[in-house]
């Protein structure tokens, strides 16, 4: 049961810092890059399902890490390099396929990436190991 209290509580801070950025604080420079590629109609299936999936990947890949290690150090680096590695996947890829994709998306991306993957996993941590 604290494993998913961590996770529902994990993917609430994610959720929220995303849309947060997306929404509010890089909108603007993600539409003047990329407007003639966005979509009037998000499909909200595959946003919620990459949510699902990556929170999964925090839990597994930076938060069960630093539990058995204690350490909430182990949380934010795991996190740091698995948003990086993530991140970089997507741009790049994107980079290397679709025309007009920026370097400047690509850097921002990537960064944005490590702190949200950095911070959503600390304080899931941070919460697992209130819980138990």
């Amino acid at each position: 049961m604290n494993a998913i209290i961590t996770l529902i509580l994990t993917a609430i801070v994610f959720i929220a810092m995303d849309l947060t950025w997306l929404g509010v604080i890089a909108k603007s420079f993600y539409w003047s890059r990329l407007g003639n590629l966005l979509t009037d109609d998000i499909v909200w299936s595959a946003i919620v399902v990459f949510y699902v999936i990556y929170i999964l990947g925090i839990f597994h890949f930076a938060i069960n890490p630093a539990l058995a290690s204690g350490s909430w150090k182990s949380a934010l680096m795991n996190g740091f390099l698995l948003g990086i590695l993530c991140y970089a996947t997507y741009d790049l890829v994107n980079m290397g396929t679709l025309k007009n994709w920026a370097w400047s998306i690509v850097i921002v991306d990537i960064l944005w990436g490590g702190v949200i993957t950095a911070v959503s996993s600390t304080v899931g941590f941070l919460i697992a190991s209130r819980l138990s």
